[in-house]
């Protein structure tokens, strides 16, 4: 994780570097504020090869839910039998049931590099303290990135919406049809933007930005793949 934190950190250095020699910065704007968004972007174009797969598996296992169902109240009292169908479900369908499992083996190790990174600029990026404590670090009302949201009101509200627009987004598209599922994500809908708003309240300004600049880019993203996998669906009835 070390390892992984300071390749992410040398990267932000190098679009940092890029960014203050482009352009103008402005009190409330900082080239700080604008690498963290950039970094941010950049990250999330890279695994997004990641999340469409995951997207589409996501999308496959709600359009086998009925014939789940249908198998699970068929041979509920012969486990046996269940496995071998479920099995054979998977096989006719070319669906991986620990394809999501493996998606988030993937993206897990970057994120929390990248939470690591932003709590701990002057260890990944700057590399000097004097360095970080020279640059300008303000973004909008934040005065300072580096210490959490003077407004509750600001990136931890942002924080905890932009994540309950995501899970409703999410929840929308791989639970219908499963009820139990579907109960349990309400559940999470509700407790993980409340979490993230508290949490955020004790953040870095600058993990705060990362986390509802990511939420933002996932939304738009998770939008245009269920419009995208919608309209296959639609061309191939």
């Amino acid at each position: 994780m070390t390892f992984l934190g300071n390749l992410l950190g040398s990267i932000m250095k190098l679009i940092f570097d890029l960014v203050s020699k482009v352009g103008t910065e402005t009190e409330i704007i900082s080239y700080y504020g604008i690498t963290i968004i950039i970094t941010t972007i950049i990250f999330k174009l890279i695994l997004l090869p990641v999340s469409i797969h995951q997207s589409k598996s996501t999308k496959k296992m709600n359009d086998l839910q009925p014939k789940i169902k249908e198998i699970q109240q068929k041979y509920k009292n012969d486990p046996q039998t269940l496995n071998a169908k479920m099995l054979q479900l998977y096989k006719e369908n070319n669906y991986n049931p620990m394809s999501g499992c493996l998606v988030l083996l993937i993206q897990f190790p970057i994120i929390i590099a990248m939470f690591n990174v932003l709590r701990g600029p002057v260890q990944f990026v700057f590399k000097d303290q004097a360095i970080y404590d020279a640059i300008n670090k303000g973004f909008l009302w934040i005065p300072d990135l580096g210490q959490p949201d003077p407004f509750i009101w600001g990136l931890p509200l942002l924080a905890g919406l932009t994540t309950y627009l995501q899970s409703k987004l999410m929840m929308v598209k791989s639970t219908q049809g499963n009820d139990q599922v579907e109960s349990t994500q309400k559940m999470m809908n509700i407790f993980l933007p409340f979490f993230i708003f508290w949490a955020a309240r004790s953040f870095a300004a600058g993990l705060a930005l990362y986390w509802v600049i990511s939420n933002i880019f996932q939304i738009v993203q998770q939008i245009i793949i269920n419009r995208s996998l919608g309209n296959i669906k639609e061309e191939t009835k």
